[in-house]
């Protein structure tokens, strides 16, 4: 007999890895909101599995560990994704501020500066 906790751990790590699959910037908060509340709900049931285990449950646990190691990359490529997405946006906004104003950054440690202009 499997417990019912390792089972639900199991279709945790299927929807976590769905989640993680999706790239789509629309709905990305509340993909972020999903994969919280699913990572909290996974550290909620790890309080539940414990030894001893049954032979069905080891066998589970082999696929739940296969499974834990594809939810890892997914979540590590997921914030990738959005670290990137953060790191575009920003220089964008300093592009789109030095076309603005083209001589905020200017040395002027020597230069020739036109002050009537």
């Amino acid at each position: 007999m499997i417990r019912s906790s390792m089972i639900r751990w199991q279709e945790t790590a299927q929807q976590l890895l769905s989640l993680t699959s999706r790239t789509d910037e629309e709905n990305r908060d509340a993909v972020i909101e999903e994969i919280d509340r699913l990572l909290d709900e996974r550290d909620l049931l790890q309080m539940d599995i414990v030894a001893p285990f049954t032979a069905e449950e080891e066998e589970l646990g082999r696929v739940i560990v296969g499974l834990e190691q594809q939810v890892v990359k997914g979540l590590s490529t997921f914030t990738k994704h959005i670290r990137t997405d953060i790191t575009a946006a920003q220089s964008k906004k300093d592009h789109m501020k030095s076309y603005i104003n083209p001589y905020a950054n200017v040395a002027r440690d020597g230069t020739f500066y036109d002050t009537k202009r």
